[in-house]
């Protein structure tokens, strides 16, 4: 199921791991491991499961690593919103901003697949 042309999720994912990893390192510098630990792990699946969802065996393969991106994507908005409420964490606003297009292009795409099934 792989296409090597440009992929507009595949593409936002990676650049979103890429910035939640650096938001981590400002979280590991600050001490706060345990939650830079939480969201480094939920923030890169988003990308790692939709890469693999281009190698998926079937449509409802497909879907369900689709949907296991979403919840990782919702998770790690929830990390992000913590981070947002305490005023001695590193401002997470752009990335924020960055995941709820995510969410919404995860949501758009697993109704449009299980609607072509």
């Amino acid at each position: 199921m792989r296409s090597d042309k440009e992929n507009l999720i595949v593409q936002k994912t990676f650049e979103f791991s890429i910035h939640i990893m650096e938001y981590c390192e400002l979280l590991m510098d600050r001490k706060r491991y345990p939650l830079a630990n939480q969201l480094f792990k939920s923030g890169t699946s988003i990308g790692a499961n939709v890469r693999e969802a281009q190698n998926a065996e079937s449509k409802n393969d497909f879907i369900h690593k689709m949907k296991i991106a979403a919840k990782e994507a919702d998770e790690t908005e929830y990390w992000l919103m913590l981070c947002k409420q305490i005023k001695t964490y590193p401002n997470p606003d752009s990335l924020l901003e960055q995941v709820t297009p995510i969410n919404k292009i995860l949501s758009k795409i697993i109704a449009s697949s299980k609607s072509t099934k």
